[in-house]
C-alpha cells in the first residue's frame, strides 16, 4: 500500500505486474526489457498519468548534478543490492551518484550530518539507507536545502520506502505456528541508539503478535539477541542449545542470524528441520543455497523506488511535498528448513 496521493513508480509496477526495477528501466527505454514488458509499463503509466522525469530538466535546476547515497556500511548484501539499483536509476537519469559509507561508526555519522552546509556544497540530495539518526539530526536534515529520501527508516518527515517489518515477522512466525510449532525461540536484532531505524523492534513485535493471536507466550530465556550477523546467530543458537530445553522451532529476525543458527545446530549434531525448524527474514542471496525458509523483501526495488522519488523531487525542488511512507510487499518462501511438527 502507498500512503500517498500522487502516482508513483510503485503504482505503475503494481498495475503492470512487474518489478519496480523493470518498470524503471522500461520508463527510461533502457535495454534488457522485453517488448511485452515495455508495452505493459507504457499502458500502466499512461493510465495513471505517470511519466519518468527528464534528466535535462532536473539538471537545469540542480546546483551540483550529484546525489549522495549514504549507507551504514558498503559491505552488507542488503546495502549492496539497494545501492546498485539506486545508482542505476540516478546514472540513467543524469545524476552523478556518490556513495558514502558510514562504516558503522557513530563518529563518522556525526561528522557527516554535523556539517550539512559542506554536504550541500557537494550534492543536491541525499538517499539514506537504514541510517539511524537522532531527533536533532532528522530536524537538521529536514531544514537543510538538501532533498532527502530514505529506505528502511521510521518517524522521518520525508519520503521513505520500506517494508512492514512487523507484518513480515508476523508472517514468518505464523508459518511456524501453522506447521504446529507452539514452543518457539526468537533470535532478535540489536536495538539502535537513534530514533529512525526500528526494524529490530518491529520484527520482535510481529513475533509476539503472532503468538498472541494463538494465546501463546515465549519464555524470556528463548528471546536471545543475535544481531544481524552469522556469528551472532551462531552464538545465540549455541546459547539456547547449551543452557535451555530445545524449542521445536526458531524464528531468526534476519537470514544471516538464521545461517548462524544452522551452523550451531550442525556443530551440536542436530539439523533443521529434523530437530528444529528454522525460518528467517530477508531472502539473502545465500538463502536459496542454504535451503532456508524465509520471508523475502524486495531489496533492489526499494533502492530503485527511493531513487525515482529523489529524481522527481529534484526535478521540481520548489514544489512542496509532504513525506509519505511507501510500503512494499513481502512474500513467504518455503524451503527445506521448516516442516510440520511430528
Amino acid at each position: 500500500m502507498v500512503i500517498s496521493q500522487r502516482a508513483t513508480i510503485q503504482d505503475v509496477a503494481l498495475l503492470s505486474g512487474l518489478s519496480i526495477c523493470t518498470v524503471s528501466r522500461a520508463l527510461r527505454n533502457l535495454p534488457n526489457v522485453s517488448e511485452k514488458s515495455q508495452q505493459l509499463v507504457a499502458q500502466a503509466a499512461e493510465k495513471l498519468g505517470y511519466k519518468a522525469s527528464s534528466a535535462a530538466a532536473r539538471l537545469a535546476g540542480g546546483s551540483t548534478g550529484s546525489v549522495a547515497i549514504v549507507a551504514p556500511t558498503a559491505t552488507s548484501w542488503f546495502f549492496a543490492q539497494a545501492v546498485e539499483a539506486a545508482e542505476e536509476v540516478f546514472a540513467d537519469s543524469g545524476w552523478d551518484p556518490l556513495l558514502i559509507s558510514l562504516r558503522n561508526k557513530p563518529s563518522v555519522r556525526k561528522q557527516l550530518f554535523g556539517d550539512l552546509t559542506a554536504l550541500s556544497q557537494r550534492v543536491d540530495g541525499v538517499l539514506l539507507l537504514n541510517v539511524d539518526l537522532d531527533a536533532d539530526e532528522i530536524a537538521a536534515l529536514h531544514a537543510s536545502p538538501l532533498a532527502v529520501v530514505s529506505v528502511g527508516m521510521s518517524h522521518v518527515p520525508w519520503d521513505n520506502v520500506g517494508i512492514d517489518d512487523e507484518q513480515a515477522a508476523w508472517t514468518a512466525t505464523g508459518h511456524l505456528l501453522d506447521l504446529g510449532h507452539w514452543d518457539l525461540a526468537v533470535l532478535t536484532g540489536h536495538e539502535m541508539s537513534g530514533t529512525s531505524v526500528c526494524s529490530s523492534r518491529d520484527r520482535l513485535a510481529g513475533f509476539h503478535r503472532a503468538l498472541d493471536s494463538h494465546d501463546l507466550t515465549v519464555h524470556p530465556d528463548l528471546v536471545v539477541a543475535a544481531g544481524s550477523t552469522i556469528e551472532g546467530g551462531r552464538r545465540a543458537m549455541t546459547e539456547i542449545l547449551a543452557n535451555r530445553s530445545l524449542p521445536t522451532a526458531v524464528f531468526a529476525a534476519c537470514d544471516e542470524a538464521a545461517f548462524g543458527a544452522l551452523m550451531a545446530l550442525r556443530e551440536h549434531g542436530k539439523s533443521a528441520p529434523r530437530d528444529v525448524s528454522v525460518v528467517g527474514l530477508d531472502d539473502h542471496p545465500m538463502s536459496w543455497f542454504m535451503g532456508l525458509s524465509t520471508v523475502a523483501q524486495p531489496v533492489a526495488d526499494q533502492g530503485a523506488f527511493a531513487a525515482n522519488l529523489m529524481c522527481e523531487r529534484l526535478q521540481d525542488p520548489l514544489v512542496p511535498t509532504e513525506g509519505s511512507r511507501h510500503m512494499l510487499g513481502v512474500k513467504l518462501i518455503e524451503r527445506k528448513t521448516t516442516r510440520r511438527k511430528r
